[in-house]
């Protein structure tokens, strides 16, 4: 439930999108991270704005500014493009500014894992840097960028903070920031038939420690998916895991649990680890031309690892390492877009009904 509008000013587009369904269904299944009784109106608005120019400067040159606003979280993102032949590697001029939550690592598992409360912890992140989309192959695909990251947890009154509520350290350098320049280089396949789609990614993080006291590590990360048409439904399976060594902050770990991880925990709920790996199949079938049912089955481990995290917020907060998944749900098409439900049950028999609802472009 919500508006969209589109504007035209001279080449600019900009558009507009207010929705409110995510306040709608955040307040039937999950206590609000925050009291936002206390705050302004504005405050239960979901929303984004999109402000798009073709040709800044005369020379095809692009300029896209991206506002998101969620519910205890924003993210603003400015990107300057300008144009290079197809065969050169096309550069991107990156700068964002996010503020969100920290739940996955931070927050404390409640009614039996299903939920996840906060632990007093939000990340505000700064960065800048520059994207390199380098040209890709009929399947393949790449991307290498190499940005400057400042990193500040705050508390929920706003307030620069070092340490948790547990008086553990939420930084590595110990002090109310952290910063580091990360290289990174992803690559993509992707092959689809009628009958069946194959995917793979591979991410590669490198800190570059050009001072004495910012961030030096290597952390990877992968995700493999594979669909195959069954009869009348379509089976989809996925395997994401990862790792990190070197330097670490809590906030670098792993979570693992959650909608889109393991259904049936709260986000971070199953563990949070230097390494992960999660399992998804799922399973679905017609019902009529506008319903699909599905079936699923999620787990994950944080491979034990989760005691290598400093402060090990995983132990503190009882968190099993653990976790598998299973339930079913529904999908129902409308012509705006596909509105999903999901019931889960986690190896504590506590069940948990996800909403989501995604738009279908024009």
């Amino acid at each position: 439930m919500g508006a969209q509008k589109s504007v035209h000013a001279g080449r600019a587009k900009i558009d507009f999108n207010v929705d409110f369904t995510h306040r709608l269904c955040a307040a039937m299944m999950v206590h609000s991270f925050r009291n936002s009784g206390t705050g302004s109106p504005l405050s239960l608005i979901v929303g984004s704005l999109c402000i798009k120019h073709p040709n800044l400067f005369g020379k095809s040159e692009k300029l896209d500014v991206l506002w998101d606003k969620g519910l205890s979280d924003s993210n603003i993102l400015i990107a300057y493009r300008k144009p290079r032949p197809e065969w050169l590697a096309q550069h991107s001029f990156v700068i964002q500014h996010s503020v969100s939550p920290e739940v996955g690592i931070h927050g404390v598992p409640v009614d039996n894992f299903s939920r996840t409360q906060s632990g007093g912890v939000n990340l505000c992140r700064f960065s800048a840097g520059l994207d390199l989309d380098e040209p890709g192959s009929s399947n393949w695909s790449s991307k290498t960028s190499i940005k400057f990251e400042h990193v500040r947890p705050v508390n929920d009154d706003g307030h620069s903070i070092s340490r948790d509520l547990h008086g553990f350290p939420v930084t590595c350098s110990g002090s109310c920031d952290d910063n580091m320049v990360v290289l990174k280089q992803e690559s993509r396949f992707a092959k689809a038939n009628d009958h069946s789609f194959t995917r793979f990614s591979l991410q590669i993080e490198q800190g570059i420690p050009l001072m004495s006291k910012w961030l030096i590590f290597n952390r990877f990360k992968f995700a493999a998916s594979k669909g195959v048409k069954v009869g009348p439904g379509f089976l989809l399976a996925s395997l994401t895991g990862g790792s990190i060594v070197g330097d670490i902050a809590p906030y670098q770990a792993f979570a693992i649990g959650g909608l889109g991880s393991v259904r049936g925990y709260g986000d971070g709920a199953v563990g949070s680890g230097r390494s992960c790996l999660v399992a998804n199949a799922e399973l679905t079938f017609p019902m009529n031309h506008m319903l699909d049912g599905a079936l699923f089955c999620d787990c994950g481990t944080d491979l034990g690892s989760s005691r290598y995290v400093p402060g090990n917020p995983g132990l503190r907060h009882g968190k099993p390492g653990n976790g598998v998944g299973v339930g079913y749900g529904v999908r129902v098409k409308f012509p705006m877009g596909h509105f999903q439900v999901d019931y889960a049950l986690n190896d504590y028999q506590q069940r948990t009904i996800y909403f989501g609802f995604s738009n279908v472009a024009s």
